[in-house]
């Protein structure tokens, strides 16, 4: 919640009547739909979610023990925003926007009281602003009137407001400034900051939605090759526990050729955010070489929090993205996870006594999701530009049963399904995506930037490797019941290449300081190396060489180590080579 601007007109307004966990209503408050309140004499933050008559209901983003009725509610009249503006890349969040490092050093302990607060952004720090406009130009809202370098990686442009008109600029400065301070004002008396609000259940003003063409590089194998994602697509990740959706969506937040990342810790459990914390600050980012938190915001609203404020750390995170956006930046957000936010509103439904749907979750589940989903995509800004927000939502279905109405309602909306299989896990294959259950609807309209960009034959070369995996499937059932050796050579040999296909391409190790990330070359030339072993395989095996003298070879089982190869191209040119003279030298 923004405190850059306390307002003047907070007082007294309604008493509590009763208190049910993060639920209380009130009465006798002058309050309209969504308005932030304070409640209670310690002033714990909440939000109006229900208004009949005289009686206010309103979710509290705070623990309530020992609130009780009677105590008084104030209403700020204001709905829940937050601070944009210079300073939100290289910050840790709470649900509502509370900086973490800012409040643990007001309470000088690592566990915070309730009721304390502080602004989004520092409101103090001076910011080197260095305009684009000058007297006497044109602006509109959405407009870019200056920059300020953010972090090392990172320049923030200073925009027009979308709810301002727009005008004339009669006055612009340079130097440095505090985010309040006017660095640029107009002829119709709007001044402009480099601080904005806005409210983070509405959707920030965009052109057209356009059909996304450019893949979100992710660095790893399984989803680049098989089942791509598009900058400004939606996936879901949905998979029991155990099975690595955690680390596969830390993974896309590592590597993921996006400008931004917003990543989202939803109700998950907080040795997962602390991961995060350490490790990304160390880490460089591949495309620039910077640590990866200087393009990295984090919402860490963790399973021991309010359940209220992880209900509000989605519309917190996606608000933080659509900002970024607009300045035609690349935005990946990652919610972690999307079941958490669910179950939030399930049990502020329930507290409601609305009339609950299936599983208990409330009626408007699917409206919730699809809202919140509706928001990524590849936009034509209002300032001419494109920007792009890709959403990666995790799903977490009780016992891996993705009939349940969460992961149901998600696959109506995502165009990326990433399926994550707790047997694959069990294998210890990670990621532990399940070829057979996954898909991209974004396949063909991303395969021109593949071919343009990697090579030429990229979709064919991959759909064999779709096809041989689909082979592999149906003989397994035949294997289960009378064995491998029983099968003709052409279909042992076929099990012999999608094992390697498994083993060597779809495998990858996110802890190795090489195989954690493969780039888009490498993954196609990995891919090509077991075509390559493939055909000269079934040419020996026209010519009448047995299958095992085929797979006994020595330069095959080196495929396995192509992940893990520093100078790759070397690499695999070699094996390359010593499978043809192997392969042909046995006929």
């Amino acid at each position: 919640m923004s405190q850059a601007e306390q307002t003047e007109t907070v007082d007294e307004d309604g008493v509590i009547e009763s208190v049910s966990g993060p639920v209380v209503t009130a009465t006798d408050l002058d309050a309209r739909m969504n308005d932030v309140v304070y409640v209670g004499d310690e002033g714990l933050m909440g939000e109006v979610i229900e208004i009949e008559g005289n009686l206010t209901t309103i979710q509290v983003y705070e623990e309530t023990s020992g609130v009780g009725p009677g105590e008084p509610v104030e209403n700020t009249g204001e709905p829940l925003s937050v601070d944009l503006g210079p300073g939100m890349m290289d910050s840790i969040y709470d649900g509502v926007q509370r900086p973490l490092d800012v409040l643990e050093d007001k309470m000088g302990t690592a566990f915070l009281d309730r009721g304390v607060d502080a602004p989004g952004i520092d409101l103090e720090k001076k910011w080197e602003f260095e305009p684009e406009v000058e007297e006497g130009d044109a602006v509109e809202p959405g407009d870019v009137v200056g920059v300020v370098e953010e972090t090392v990686t990172i320049d923030h442009k200073v925009m027009v407001p979308p709810d301002y008109e727009g005008g004339e600029v009669t006055s612009v400065e340079s130097g440095e400034f505090t985010v309040e301070e006017t660095v640029v004002e107009l002829d119709n008396g709007e001044e402009i900051q480099m601080h904005q609000e806005w409210p983070v259940r509405q959707a920030r003003p965009a052109g057209d939605k356009e059909t996304p063409t450019e893949p979100l590089v992710t660095g790893q194998r399984v989803q680049d090759g098989l089942f791509p994602l598009a900058k400004g697509g939606t996936a879901a990740i949905p998979g029991p526990f155990g099975s690595g959706k955690t680390v596969t969506q830390q993974q896309l937040a590592k590597w993921s050729d996006a400008d931004i990342v917003v990543y989202i810790g939803c109700g998950e459990r907080g040795n997962e955010m602390t991961e995060v914390i350490e490790d990304f600050p160390e880490l460089p980012d591949p495309q620039t070489g910077n640590p990866l938190m200087a393009r990295t915001c984090l919402i860490a609203n963790t399973s021991n929090m309010p359940v209220a404020a992880r209900e509000s750390c989605i519309y917190t995170g996606i608000t933080i993205a659509e900002y970024y956006r607009d300045m035609g930046y690349d935005v990946a957000l990652m919610a972690d996870s999307t079941s958490r936010w669910a179950e939030a509103m399930r049990e502020i439904s329930s507290r409601l006594e609305e009339m609950p749907g299936e599983e208990g979750y409330p009626a408007y589940l699917a409206a919730s999701l699809s809202e919140f989903y509706e928001r990524a995509g590849k936009f034509q800004l209002i300032n001419g530009g494109e920007g792009s927000i890709s959403v990666v939502g995790a799903v977490s279905p009780p016992g891996g049963d993705f009939s349940e109405p969460v992961t149901q309602n998600t696959l109506r909306i995502v165009k990326t399904f990433w399926a994550l299989d707790a047997d694959l896990a069990e294998r210890r294959h990670f990621p532990s995506i399940n070829w057979n259950e996954s898909y991209s609807l974004y396949k063909d309209q991303l395969d021109p930037w593949w071919e343009e960009n990697v090579e030429s034959d990229w979709s064919e070369v991959r759909q064999w490797a779709v096809d041989v995996l689909d082979e592999e499937d149906e003989l397994q059932e035949i294997v289960q019941l009378v064995g491998k050796d029983a099968l003709p050579e052409d279909q042992q040999l076929t099990l012999e290449v999608a094992r390697y296909l498994r083993e060597a391409w779809l495998q990858q190790n996110a802890l190795h300081d090489v195989d954690t990330y493969c780039e888009p070359d490498k993954t196609y030339r990995m891919l090509t190396a077991i075509k390559t072993f493939n055909d000269e395989a079934f040419d020996a095996l026209d010519a009448g060489v047995p299958v095992e003298e085929i797979t006994d070879i020595d330069a095959a089982p080196r495929l396995n180590r192509m992940g893990t190869a520093e100078e790759y191209e070397a690499f695999i040119d070699e094996i390359e080579s010593d499978l043809e003279e192997q392969l042909r030298a046995l006929y």
